[in-house]
Order: C-alpha cells, then sequence, then structure tokens
C-alpha cells in the first residue's frame, strides 16, 4: 500500500466500531458503543486528540494523544494509543499517524511529545526509534483500582 492511497484525519464517533476493533487488536477490547461514547467525550476536550488513518472508508489505524501539564515538567504531549491493523504495517500509516499527531501538539505549542512502550511490544520499539523517538529510560508502572467503598 502507498502512503498516499489513505487518508489521516480527526476521529468521529461515527468511527467508534473500526476504532474499537482496532483496541482489540492492541490488546484492549471494548464494545462500540463504550467506544462511541469516549470518542464523543474527548471531541468536546482540547487537550485530547484522536486522528484515523481511512483507506476505502474502513479505518487502518489510529492514535490517541493528549497535552499534559506537569509541575516538574511543564506541558507536553504524549501519545497515549497507537495501532494499525496487521495487513498496513510498514505501509506508512503509522508513520502519518506520528505525524499528525506531532503537528497537533506544535499547533498546541508543545515542544515534545512522549510515548510509553511496553516492554513486551518489541515490534514497536524500532517503529518508534526510526520515527525520532529516543529511548529515555525504563520504569515500572504500578495501579491501583479505586472502589466506590473507598474514601
Amino acid at each position: 500500500m502507498a502512503t498516499n492511497d489513505f487518508i489521516v484525519r480527526r476521529a468521529r464517533s461515527t468511527d467508534a466500531a473500526d476504532v474499537a476493533e482496532l483496541s482489540g487488536i492492541l490488546g484492549y477490547p471494548v464494545d462500540h458503543e463504550t467506544m462511541q461514547r469516549r470518542l464523543e467525550r474527548f471531541g468536546g476536550r482540547e487537550e485530547h486528540v484522536v486522528f484515523v488513518a481511512e483507506i476505502s472508508g474502513k479505518i487502518v489505524g489510529w492514535i490517541h494523544g493528549v497535552e499534559h501539564e506537569f509541575l516538574v515538567a511543564g506541558r507536553i504531549g504524549e501519545i497515549c494509543g497507537l495501532v494499525v491493523a496487521e495487513g498496513e504495517r510498514t505501509s506508512g500509516v503509522g508513520r502519518r499517524l506520528v505525524e499528525a499527531l506531532e503537528q497537533w501538539a506544535r499547533g498546541r505549542g508543545l515542544d515534545q511529545v512522549s510515548v510509553r512502550s511496553n516492554v513486551v511490544r518489541t515490534e514497536s520499539h524500532p517503529f518508534y526509534e526510526k520515527v525520532g523517538y529516543v529511548r529515555l529510560k525504563t520504569q515500572h508502572t504500578y495501579r491501583k483500582r479505586l472502589d466506590s467503598q473507598s474514601t
């Protein structure tokens, strides 16, 4: 697939089914209705952006970015998720999605974008390095589920 055979645009809530399907490939299964609600919510928040790559009406990739502001680091952009359909990898879709997110970040006055990539996603690491990202550190991620009974 040549890179000019697809378009990159902002996601719409009507893209929810395809975006949800691709999320499952990434390891985060979600139903269409939940994804539609998320896309609608993100569409109304200027610090979030979701771009999709589309070929003949079919979504073949997406990227979600967010602007964070940290006390110690200031404002930075972050790639929260990036997935490209199996048959479209190495076609330029991922690169163009990253470029779209970087352009969005520049437009918001941000001077850096970061991405976290799970150590088991070994196929992703060379991609990020190829598009200019530099590995800064290895870290552990901790999570605590909060139940409604917590105070």
